[in-house]
């Protein structure tokens, strides 16, 4: 099934990826490095680091985060994790209508208006087409919000799409 509805990656905005540079969400300074390797999943552009770039892995609460947006109370459901991020401002994402890391099994977690988690979804298949009929098949349901993309392997936080 081939689908039509654009769904929006949201990146950490660029105000939080300040304030995440001098305090995280676990209360701790971040510590730049440069990335020897590569590869890292920056959260700030959605794309993956490459060799030489100044990066910090910061602790972030993408649930908390907006619920103090929208006044949502996501009692137990509020998380952090380890993010990777530029050390600097960067640019964002190149292609902001993309939807980055869907080449890898992803987990697509559905939170409703007020953050409580509503189940969730295990995508296998790297085609494009599979990640975007898995999102339009999250917003069908019209108690979901929000859906977070994790990884499957660390179960780390990606990226949000919100509905609309």
């Amino acid at each position: 099934m081939t689908t039509t509805t654009a769904h929006t990656a949201r990146p950490i905005a660029p105000e939080v990826l300040r304030s995440l540079r001098v305090t995280d969400d676990a209360g701790r300074r971040a510590v730049p490095f440069t990335d020897a390797e590569g590869g890292a999943p920056l959260r700030c552009c959605l794309r993956r680091s490459v060799p030489g770039e100044a990066i910090a892995l910061v602790s972030y609460a993408p649930l908390r985060r907006w619920a103090a947006e929208t006044g949502a109370h996501p009692g137990a459901y509020d998380e952090q994790g380890p993010v990777f991020v530029h050390a600097e401002d960067c640019a964002g994402p190149a292609d902001p209508a993309a939807l980055p890391f869907t080449n890898a099994p992803r987990v697509l977690r559905r939170y409703s208006r007020e953050g409580h988690i509503l189940g969730g979804r295990l995508v296998t298949d790297a085609l494009p087409d599979a990640f975007t009929d898995a999102l339009t098949e999250a917003f069908t349901d019209p108690e979901v919000t929000l859906v977070h993309v994790r990884a499957v392997e660390y179960g780390c936080f990606l990226y949000e799409v919100r509905r609309g």
